[in-house]
């Protein structure tokens, strides 16, 4: 049952902005992933166009600006891509907003996230600039994978606000047994999103390959490691970071931590998702805590098969992608376990 009175055209609004912010996310992985995060020296054009320079005369001009960076037109039009679909979703968010406030007085319409959305992906835009105007520095561009996640994930909330959430006091049912989630559900968000920062830290910092065996790393269960220069979020400015700067041992500990992470959010996670199903709290909570566990094991596959593999593309940006839907399953899990207060 719909539990908001809110515009129907928010929550449209809502549901194709939460797909095109998935879109922009796996696409900003790709776009990583595949070194075209420079494909662009500066922002928000390419080489002082709207576009990718494409004649010899634009090309030739863009490199004797640019002479460090040449241009690539396969990774500069990854890049710009990345970028129209970002600057589509800032346009769709501002709209939400602007529906937001003209229906403000109808009984159940968000208002105050969808304002806090815009400023967000204000900000998310302040992180794509420094990106690249910081040559990759791996606390920006760990920060603006949050950003993204962070953005995907509460448009998601707002989207899910128009199923509502059914009623946990039917027959056969135990609300309390589902209330007394939430905190645990909370927990686990903050587990995820640690180790989701986690792996934007092993990515920025090219650390995926510093383990190229499993269970074991460097053939040991702990090789030598360095957590001294590991963690160092700011190393002063005009640094490239394309390729990484840390020695091979920093690299292991990253890479080393965000396994021990995995291990983690995997068993709480797949407690968490156990307990959604066991709790009998409503059919939606079960299929959202099975969905959880579903995605889960995905998801630890393709880290897996990262390693086993040496990183193929298409892997590590699948790797990347399921991540965002695991976010997305366990805010779907906070959503059936929230009292309506709390989801307005």
């Amino acid at each position: 049952m719909n539990e908001s009175a809110a515009s129907p055209i928010f929550f449209r609004l809502a549901t194709v902005a939460t797909v095109l912010a998935l879109c922009v996310v796996v696409l900003g992985a790709y776009v990583r992933l595949s070194d075209a995060g420079l494909g662009c020296p500066d922002w928000p054009g390419c080489y002082g166009h709207l576009g990718v320079p494409e004649s010899g005369q634009e090309v030739a001009a863009a490199n004797t600006a640019y002479p460090e960076r040449p241009v690539e037109a396969g990774k500069a039009w990854k890049e710009m891509i990345h970028r129209y679909l970002a600057g589509t979703l800032g346009l769709l968010i501002l709209a939400l907003a602007i529906v937001a406030w003209r229906h403000r007085r109808a009984p159940g319409q968000p208002v105050w996230l969808p304002t806090l959305l815009v400023g967000l992906v204000g900000f998310q835009a302040l992180l794509g600039m420094w990106t690249v105007t910081l040559l990759l520095k791996p606390v920006v561009v760990m920060g603006h994978l949050l950003g993204g996640l962070t953005t995907l994930a509460l448009l998601w909330w707002l989207a899910l606000r128009r199923i509502g959430a059914p009623s946990l006091s039917g027959a056969g049912q135990s609300p309390d047994a589902g209330r007394s989630l939430l905190p645990w559900a909370i927990l686990g968000l903050l587990v995820l999103v640690s180790q989701l920062a986690l792996g934007g830290w092993t990515s920025a910092n090219y650390a995926a390959l510093a383990c190229p065996d499993f269970p074991t790393c460097q053939g040991a269960w702990w090789p030598p490691t360095d957590f001294g220069e590991a963690f160092i979020l700011w190393r002063g400015l005009g640094i490239d970071y394309e390729g990484g700067v840390l020695d091979h041992p920093a690299r292991v500990t990253i890479h080393l931590m965000h396994r021990l992470g995995a291990v983690v959010t995997f068993l709480y996670l797949g407690w968490l998702g156990i307990r959604a199903i066991r709790a009998r709290a409503g059919r939606a909570l079960t299929v959202a805590g099975t969905a959880l566990l579903l995605v889960l094991l995905v998801q630890v596959s393709l880290g897996i098969g990262n390693v086993l593999l040496v990183l193929p593309l298409p892997v590590a940006v699948a790797h990347n992608g399921v991540g965002a839907l695991l976010l997305l399953a366990l805010v779907t899990v906070l959503h059936y376990l929230s009292p309506p207060r709390h989801r307005d």
